[in-house]
C-alpha cells in the first residue's frame, strides 16, 4: 500500500533484504522512486580505506565557553590546581594503567562488530523515539556501504558520531541537526550516515576517525582517487554556523568532484570506444569464422559428393560384375539347342532394341523362362526387358507372376515352328 509494489514476492524479497524492518524497506523504496540511490546496497567485497591524515583537512572546533572569574577566585583556583596536581597525575596514571590492564583481561565488547546493520537501525529507532521523525535521511546501511555509495555517486558523505553520554549531544540533536534548513542542505547535497559510539559499528568508525569531542561531524569525499576526510566539525555548533561550515567545505572541494567526474566520463568514453572496437573485432572475427565455416562445409560437401560418386561407381561396378556373373550362370544353365530336323523344335528370331537380330531354336515343351534366360545371357540384351509377339500382339509371360506362377511352355503359349519375337527394353522403367 505504501510503495505501490503489486508483486507479493517482490515485497517479501525487499523486506528480507531489510531484515523485515518495514520502515527501512519503505524508505529505501521511496528513495528509489524519487531517483535517490538505494541506501541498502550489499557490502563491498573490499572495504574502502579512508585517508584521515590529509594535511589540507579543514578542522573546525567549537569550544565550550568558560565562566569569567574574579581576581581572587583565580588565585585560589591556581593554588588549588598546583596543590592537586600531584594527586591528579597519580590518579590518572593509575587509572590509565588499570584500563590498559583491564583491556587484556576483558576486551571492550564494542570492538566486536557482529551486526553492523542492526546497530544502525537500532540507533535510528532510538533517535526517532527521542527527537522525532523530522531529521536528515539516515543512510540505512553500514559505514563501508556508505563510503562505497559516496564514491560511486561522487557525493559528499557526512558522518555523525553520536555520543550518548556527552552533555552537548541532546542540544545539538534538537536545535541543530533537526532544524529544517540543516535537513534540506544535508538531504539535497550529501549522504548522511550516523551511529552511536556505544554501538560496535559506531565505535569502530570512532576508532578510525579519532574524534576528540562531541558532537562530531566528518565530511568525506573522493579526492585524488581516495576517500578522504576533508572536514572535521567538533563541539556544539549552531545551525547557521553548521550550514556555513558545510557550504564552505563543499565549495572548497567541489573542484575535486568535478575533476573526478570528468576523468570518470573520459574513462567511460574510452571504455565505450574500446568496447565498440572489441565488438567490431569480434564481428569481423565471427564473419571470418563464418566464411571459414562455409568454406569448410563446401569442402566437406564436395568431398562427400566425390565419395558418393565413388561409391556409386563402385556400386555400379559391383552391379555390372554381378550382372555378368548372372548372365554367365544363365548361359551355362541353358539346355542345348535342338537339331534343325527335330519336328518338335521352334525357330525363333529375336529382334533386339538395337535393331540387331538373334536366331535360336527351342523345344516346344520348354518353358518360356528358357527364352528369357537365353536373351538375358546375351551381351547385347538389356538388363530388363519383356518379350512381345506380333500376331496377335501380346506380352509373353516368361517370368513367374501372380497370374502365371508357372510360366507356360512354348506350345502352350501358341508359338508356331517359326516365330519373330520383339524384345522390349524396360531398363528405364
Amino acid at each position: 500500500d505504501l510503495t505501490g509494489i503489486e508483486s507479493m514476492d517482490q515485497c517479501r524479497h525487499t523486506l528480507e533484504q531489510h531484515n523485515w524492518n518495514i520502515e527501512a524497506a519503505v524508505q529505501d523504496r521511496l528513495n528509489e522512486q524519487e531517483g535517490v540511490p538505494s541506501v541498502f546496497n550489499p557490502p563491498p567485497s573490499r572495504p574502502l580505506q579512508v585517508n584521515t591524515a590529509d594535511h589540507r583537512i579543514y578542522s573546525y572546533v567549537v569550544s565550550r565557553p568558560q565562566p569569567r572569574a574574579s581576581y581572587l577566585t583565580g588565585l585560589l583556583g591556581w593554588g588549588y590546581y598546583f596543590i592537586m596536581l600531584p594527586f591528579r597525575f597519580t590518579y590518572y596514571t593509575l587509572l590509565d594503567i588499570f584500563r590498559f590492564a583491564l583491556r587484556f583481561i576483558r576486551p571492550d565488547p564494542r570492538s566486536r562488530v557482529t551486526d553492523p546493520v542492526g546497530d544502525i537501525m537500532s540507533f535510528i529507532h532510538m533517535f526517532e523515539e527521542k527527537y522525532g521523525r523530522i531529521h536528515p535521511v539516515f543512510y540505512q546501511g553500514t559505514y563501508s556501504q556508505a563510503l562505497n555509495d559516496a564514491k560511486r555517486e561522487l557525493r559528499f558523505l557526512l558522518v555523525y558520531l553520536h555520543g550518548d553520554d556527552h552533555q552537548d549531544t541532546d542540544e545539538f540533536c534538537r536545535n541543530t541537526l533537526c532544524v529544517p534548513e540543516v535537513i534540506t542542505l544535508i538531504n539535497t547535497r550529501m549522504l548522511f550516515w550516523a551511529c552511536s559510539t556505544n554501538k560496535p559499528e559506531g565505535y569502530r568508525v570512532s576508532q578510525a576517525l579519532r574524534e576528540n569531542t562531541y558532537p562530531f561531524l566528518a565530511v568525506i569525499m573522493l579526492k585524488d582517487r581516495r576517500m578522504t576526510v576533508v572536514g572535521r566539525l567538533e563541539g556544539l555548533i549552531q545551525a547557521d554556523d553548521l550550514i556555513n561550515q558545510l557550504m564552505f567545505i563543499m565549495d572548497a572541494n567541489q573542484t575535486y568532484l568535478v575533476s573526478e567526474r570528468l576523468e570518470r566520463e573520459e574513462r567511460n568514453q574510452t571504455q565505450v570506444l574500446r568496447q565498440q572496437q572489441d565488438e567490431a573485432y569480434l564481428a569481423s572475427l565471427r564473419a571470418d569464422q563464418e566464411k571459414e565455416r562455409r568454406k569448410k562445409e563446401e569442402r566437406e560437401r564436395k568431398k562427400k559428393k566425390e565419395e558418393e560418386v565413388q561409391q556409386q561407381k563402385l556400386a555400379e561396378e559391383r552391379r555390372r560384375q554381378t550382372l555378368q556373373e548372372e548372365k554367365e550362370r544363365k548361359s551355362e544353365c541353358l539346355p542345348p539347342e535342338p537339331h534343325p530336323d527335330d519336328p518338335e523344335s521352334v525357330k525363333i528370331i529375336f529382334k533386339l532394341p538395337n535393331d540387331s537380330r538373334v536366331e535360336r531354336r527351342f523345344h516346344f515343351t520348354q518353358s518360356l523362362t528358357v527364352i528369357h534366360d537365353f536373351l538375358f545371357s546375351l551381351k547385347e540384351s538389356p538388363e530388363k526387358f519383356q518379350i512381345e509377339a506380333n500376331f496377335p500382339r501380346r506380352v509373353l509371360p516368361c517370368l513367374p507372376t501372380e497370374e502365371w506362377p508357372n510360366p507356360p511352355t512354348l506350345q502352350e503359349a501358341g508359338l508356331s515352328h517359326t516365330e519373330v519375337l520383339f524384345v522390349q527394353d524396360l531398363t528405364d522403367d
